[in-house]
């Protein structure tokens, strides 16, 4: 299944890690650039060491590639037990491939949110061993200077959605929901990111976690019009067919297709 929620945990408080496990998010991102101070750096590598020495598969994000704390990121990055690198900031290509070439057992998860990145977010998903593209909407607004608690950020977020098809990668993470507690901006904004072609969320907490993971799977009326399409289509033997008033051909068959394979694997 492709995961849906990326929850994203402090690296310097290490109690969270099993709880965050718990939280039922497909994926949990171990913090070490905006969650930590700069004083406990140094205590987050160490958590993260402790950590993978009974964990496999751990996924961290690393500080920015222009902070002091970068090539020790990168050192601890080197380590079997990291999976996945989550790269703040991601502008250059270059910066991708020393990642790379540096943990190489490591699938690179770039984050864009600088007006550079958007730039060019073509060529950085086209980079090596990057697994999806990731938008950090906050940093994004604030690069640009966008104002609003609810900006419309669609033309960026389907930058991304293109440039991840063209690449070949699944849809891509839409930034998180920073009012924690609100949950219709949660879901309004669920609904936009799923809607510009998005297939996942990143979740600044726990209690984000079961939203993300509904919003992006079929509902149960799309479920029902998948099956239906695909019961009128075989019957039709190839003839022109309409369901709901509208024509069922290849792609809208390919659609419910997809859908029903969503459903099989969520």
């Amino acid at each position: 299944m492709m995961p849906r929620s990326y929850l994203f945990v402090p690296g310097d408080r290490p109690e969270r890690f099993p709880k965050a496990k718990a939280s039922g998010a497909d994926v949990v991102i171990i913090d070490l650039e905006d969650a930590v101070a700069l004083e406990a750096k140094d205590a987050a590598r160490d958590c993260v060491r402790t950590w993978i020495r009974t964990e496999r598969d751990v996924i961290v994000r690393i500080n920015g590639v222009d902070s002091a704390e970068f090539d020790r990121d990168i050192e601890l990055c080197r380590s079997a037990g990291v999976s996945t690198i989550v790269i703040p900031k991601a502008e250059r290509r270059e910066v991708l491939a020393s990642i790379a070439a540096a943990a190489p057992q490591a699938t690179l998860l770039p984050l864009i949110e600088t007006a550079r990145g958007i730039e060019s977010v073509g060529d950085l998903a086209q980079g090596e061993r990057v697994g999806r593209l990731l938008i950090g909407t906050v940093d994004l607004q604030l690069d640009l200077g966008i104002r609003g608690d609810s900006p419309d950020l669609s033309y960026f977020q389907s930058r991304l959605v293109l440039a991840s098809r063209l690449a070949h990668l699944p849809p891509p993470v839409d930034g998180p929901c920073v009012s924690v507690l609100d949950t219709r901006k949660l879901a309004d904004e669920l609904h936009r990111a799923r809607q510009l072609g998005c297939g996942g969320k990143l979740c600044v907490h726990p209690a984000q976690v079961p939203a993300v993971n509904l919003a992006f799977q079929p509902t149960p009326s799309e479920i029902s019009w998948a099956r239906r399409v695909l019961e009128a289509y075989e019957k039709a033997n190839g003839a022109a067919v309409a369901v709901d008033g509208r024509m069922v051909d290849r792609p809208v068959v390919a659609m419910a297709q997809n859908i029903l394979a969503q459903a099989k694997s969520s």
